[in-house]
């Protein structure tokens, strides 16, 4: 049997799935009732949440290494393998397919790392069930006056949770869409999305359960760390848009490209959002100058991003004390990010590179949130500056 007489959809092993999830979510939920055995609720709820956030940054990270080791088709099917559980199951299939084609999307190895993903997927998700039901939990209790006003949202919990589910489906869409570009990067910004949802509850438990309130930043440095947000998210969607469409290679040389400091390029064509690997959307292939259109639109696009961040990492330092570390790891992620960008381009693609430079726009994003969280708006003025540096 092979990936073209596969059904897309098989539904025989997902309670299989679903217990393996749980399973592992078992792991770091019973890690955390023991290392916070003798903590309030409220401490064990934080330190879950913050595993939870550390968990799903692993994940987006596993992610980009099966994107990058081209193991998305590992298994042609969905949510299994060949209809099996595991690999394992499978194991006639698999050896079929890579007899066909031994470098091609179904190898043992492939399937491995695309059924990994996806068991830590469902754990990850298992996590985020337990946080609602505690968020909701905390409620009831707090309406019969049985517990204080809870800082773990209810809705937010379940935005998060209903967010998780849309980010599955986008993973189902990613394998039986064949690795559609758009799919697949849209699953990149869910999987982004799911990290800041996740990370603005595990600042708001922390701030509580160390007694500390927001900061009080001006404003304006607020609106700032918005508008740098916006912007990671877009240039994340464009380094999506590269990668997918694996344009990394379409430059390989810096700061010009091709020896060039504007080389030919089709920009209707490469950014033709609504068609299928390789193909322009009548079919044909898509050409060279489509790919260099495509990587040189984030190179770009790049510039303006990092010096946008820098600005407000030094605005941070200046004018909000109290978001110090906040402004550190932006510093320390913005090199990181030129250099494995940088990396991407003159070394060829180094899959070390290319992982970390996704975890790195991933990383941002969640700092970027860190420091709105932990903050609150305050009239601009010495006033804000001096209540931040006492917060």
């Amino acid at each position: 049997m092979n990936a073209a007489h596969t059904a897309l959809y098989d539904w025989a092993p997902v309670w299989e799935l679903l217990a393996f999830g749980a399973l592992i979510a078992l792991f770091p939920l019973a890690w955390t009732a023991w290392r916070h055995r003798h903590g309030s609720g409220s401490r064990r709820l934080q330190a879950l949440t913050a595993l939870t956030l550390f968990l799903t940054f692993d994940l987006v990270l596993f992610g980009a290494f099966t994107r990058l080791t081209d193991s998305g088709l590992g298994c042609p099917d969905w949510p299994g393998c060949y209809g099996q559980s595991n690999p394992l199951g499978a194991n006639a299939e698999i050896s079929a397919a890579q007899a066909q084609l031994p470098s091609g999307p179904v190898t043992h190895t492939k399937a491995w790392i695309e059924m990994i993903h996806r068991y830590l997927a469902t754990s990850v998700g298992a996590l985020i069930v337990v946080l609602t039901i505690a968020a909701w939990w905390q409620w009831r209790r707090h309406r019969r006056g049985l517990a204080p006003a809870p800082v773990l949202g209810r809705w937010w919990m379940l935005a998060t949770f209903l967010w998780v589910c849309l980010q599955g489906a986008f993973g189902a869409l990613t394998v039986t869409m064949r690795l559609f570009p758009a799919i697949v990067t849209l699953h990149l910004l869910g999987g982004a999305v799911l990290l800041m949802l996740l990370c603005v509850p595990a600042v708001r438990l922390s701030l509580a359960v160390e007694g500390r309130s927001p900061a009080p930043v001006a404003r304006g440095l607020r609106h700032g760390l918005v508008a740098c947000m916006l912007l990671v998210l877009a240039q994340l969607l464009l380094g999506g848009w590269v990668s997918t469409n694996y344009a990394v290679l379409a430059c390989t040389s810096f700061p010009t490209c091709q020896g060039s400091w504007w080389p030919p390029m089709a920009f209707a064509e490469g950014f033709q959002l609504w068609r299928e690997l390789g193909l322009r959307a009548d079919g044909s292939h898509i050409s060279f100058e489509a790919l260099t259109a495509i990587h040189y639109t984030h190179r770009l696009a790049a510039y303006g991003v990092l010096l946008a961040l820098a600005v407000v990492a030094v605005q941070l330092r200046r004018r909000a004390p109290a978001l110090a570390a906040q402004a550190n790891w932006l510093w320390l992620l913005l090199v990181l990010q030129f250099l494995t960008g940088l990396s991407n381009v003159v070394l060829d693609w180094p899959l070390v590179a290319a992982v970390l430079h996704t975890g790195g726009a991933a990383a941002l994003l969640v700092v970027l949130t860190w420091a709105l969280s932990a903050s609150t708006g305050a009239p601009a003025g010495p006033a804000s500056s001096a209540a931040g540096a006492s917060a």
